[in-house]
């Protein structure tokens, strides 16, 4: 299988490991990363402005370079892939700026068709985290590992739609997979503060640290208040949306499959409204 690749910078500089070894498993485990060529930086972070077309179009030109091979396209980086996603959902759901963009751009219009992955998400929907199971040489029997998913891959839950925002296990299960045991704490999903790092580095550091002291904490202090594991819940959830709902798969280990539908109303409405 052949997918599209966007590294975005940071792979390129800081990063180039996750990036080498992204290229090593995808090839063991039958999919092809091909990089799109004279890719553009994301931006960095998805503006809400409507007005605000420029910082988007380098995705929609990496999502219209897939569309043209048929291929989904697929990033690493949480940040890349938030701004190509949202990106994406703004071009299949906002006309007015569809047409801002496709008029800017002044080429064959595109209409938001691309399918965006994560690279998790390739490895949980596509591969499949059996196959992961499979292909696994050194096994991480004996360890114990903290997820840590941060603000970008879960949210808005609306549109990325990868876990539950507030019990994701999409990273839980990719770690089982390869033989570890994994460690639940309660930032998990926390923002890190990246985004001031610049502006206020000391409260990024603060909120970065939290998490970490979060992740070392979690089990110690469960066991100092007299709690004893007695189960561990194994569930992967998908999510989906039809109109103004949300409707959520469960698989639970050990349970049948079951389905939730939501939907989001206003303050003093009910549905019948």
């Amino acid at each position: 299988m052949k997918v599209s690749y966007f590294p975005g910078c940071t792979l390129k500089t800081k990063a180039k490991e996750l990036d080498k070894y992204a290229y090593k498993c995808a090839e063991v485990l039958g999919v092809t990363l091909e990089e799109i060529e004279n890719w553009q930086c994301c931006g960095g972070v998805f503006t809400t402005s409507k007005d605000e077309v420029a910082t988007k179009l380098s995705s929609v030109r990496a999502l219209k370079d897939a569309q043209k091979k048929e291929q989904p396209l697929v990033s690493v980086c949480s940040a890349c892939h938030n701004v190509i996603k949202q990106t994406n959902h703004a071009m299949q759901t906002d006309a007015e700026f569809a047409d801002k963009v496709n008029r800017y751009i002044g080429e064959d219009a595109y209409d938001g068709s691309t399918k965006v992955y994560h690279y998790l998400e390739l490895l949980r929907d596509v591969v499949g985290f059996d196959t992961l199971k499979e292909k696994v040489v050194n096994s991480l029997k004996g360890k114990k590992i903290a997820a840590y998913y941060g603000c970008l891959l879960l949210r808005p839950n609306g549109v990325m739609q990868m876990d539950d925002p507030e019990n994701p296990q999409i990273i839980e299960n990719m770690i089982r997979a390869m033989g570890a045991e994994e460690v639940i704490y309660p930032y998990r999903n926390e923002c890190c503060g990246g985004y001031v790092t610049m502006e206020k580095p000391e409260f990024a550091k603060k909120k970065s640290s939290a998490v970490i002291e979060s992740a070392k904490k979690a089990k110690d202090i469960f066991e100092e208040i007299g709690f004893k594991e007695a189960r561990t819940v194994r569930k992967n959830r998908q999510y989906y949306t039809y109109e103004n709902f949300e409707i959520s798969l469960d698989d639970v280990e050990g349970l049948d499959p079951y389905m939730e539908i939501e939907i989001a109303l206003e303050d003093g409405s009910d549905y019948d409204d």
